[in-house]
């Protein structure tokens, strides 16, 4: 699999033509249409996120526009039992899975949506830049030395590669033939840093080499490349039985773009012009997969309207029943620490005595 070159591989031309160099997935009908619709969702979610938290519905929030198609189409190519590890703007991800209103909850502040993802074999959202990738790594040696098949998948940005974690993980994945996929999505900016002020390698693949794992480039918004390239790298993580020449962990590197911006507490021109936003929209991943579609029957407009008042529908229900649902305030100091601190439980029980003042409705300040 390896193939470090400059050019990521893709399937699919910006206009959505297959190029001639490229094998297509052998995929049905039913799951091109599933990873256009999860798309289409993920963008549409994310227009969402982005109005709650600007009326004070939600908290700061990291937009996916522009990747939706590395968190999408990368999980149709996992099975049902395998784990993924995200960082924070791989809201595709969980789509695929299945996405409740808890999942929102935790965008307000409330830990419940994170306890839901692991019930989707997602574990929770990593703030910390780079800090789960060790995580992901353990619990895929875990797998092994049990005898399971399931592979983990780790979703991480290019940044994170500046960070120990990420070398750590990746050395200890070659060295003991972990069953991992370590996904580097490169949306070209850790926050304002721009992605060739990151690292003095040609590219973010070519940094498997030091830890013996192959690696691939790929575009990030060519859903079909996306899916090709990673269901490759699960299969045979999931096929190798660990004293094979073919080492069973794989990092890819998907090249992306992030149209917004970094979280919404950001200001993206600060530090790039509107033009080079404008040069990658041409690679949007989802009219590129529409035309796709379109062009070999599988999609028309009817399909189109009935597809976006569906996600419209599905979108409101989500944020009426994560708004609707009720949150105990003591829930944030069950799992800071797994055994309560001094300090914590002070917190408690100024928190309680607000409540006991002010009623649930109505914590203010006590001055």
């Amino acid at each position: 699999m390896t193939d470090t070159s400059d050019e990521p591989y893709r399937v699919l031309s910006e206009t959505g033509k297959v190029r001639a160099d490229a094998t297509v997935p052998d995929l049905d009908r039913e799951t091109l249409l599933g990873i256009y619709v999860g798309m289409r969702f993920s963008r549409r979610f994310d227009e969402r996120a982005i109005s709650l938290q600007r009326q004070g519905r939600i908290g700061t929030y990291p937009s996916l526009a522009g990747q939706e198609a590395s968190g999408v189409a990368s999980t149709y190519a996992l099975a049902d039992d395998d784990w993924i590890q995200y960082q924070y703007r791989e809201h595709g991800a969980a789509i695929v899975r299945g996405l409740g209103p808890e999942y929102l909850r935790y965008w307000m502040g409330d830990e419940v949506g994170n306890a839901a993802l692991a019930e989707d074999r997602i574990l929770p959202i990593n703030i910390t830049i780079g800090g789960q990738i060790p995580h992901a790594v353990g619990l895929a040696w875990a797998s092994a030395l049990n005898g399971g098949e399931e592979c983990v998948v780790c979703h991480f940005g290019e940044g994170a590669t500046s960070e120990g974690d990420f070398h750590e993980a990746a050395n200890f994945a070659g060295v003991f033939d972990v069953p991992v996929v370590l996904f580097c999505n490169n949306n070209g900016w850790a926050i304002s840093h721009p992605a060739e002020e990151q690292t003095a390698s040609e590219n973010f693949a070519r940094k498997a080499t030091a830890y013996g794992i192959p690696s691939v480039r790929v575009d990030g918004m060519d859903p079909l490349a996306v899916y090709e390239v990673t269901k490759e790298a699960v299969e045979r993580a999931r096929e190798a039985d660990g004293e094979s020449e073919e080492p069973r962990p794989t990092l890819i590197e998907a090249v992306q773009y992030r149209f917004g911006a970094h979280t919404t507490a950001d200001d993206p021109t600060n530090y790039r012009d509107e033009e080079e936003v404008e040069r990658w929209k041409k690679w949007d991943p989802i009219p590129r997969m529409e035309r796709y579609l379109v062009d070999r029957g599988l999609l028309d407009d009817e399909t189109i309207d009935a597809i976006e008042t569906r996600i419209e529908d599905e979108i409101a229900d989500l944020i009426d029943g994560a708004e609707a649902m009720d949150v105990a305030p003591d829930s944030m100091f069950e799992y800071v620490f797994a055994e309560q601190t001094p300090r914590i439980a002070e917190g408690q029980v100024y928190l309680q005595g607000l409540r006991e003042r002010h009623g649930d409705g109505a914590l203010v300040r006590d001055e």
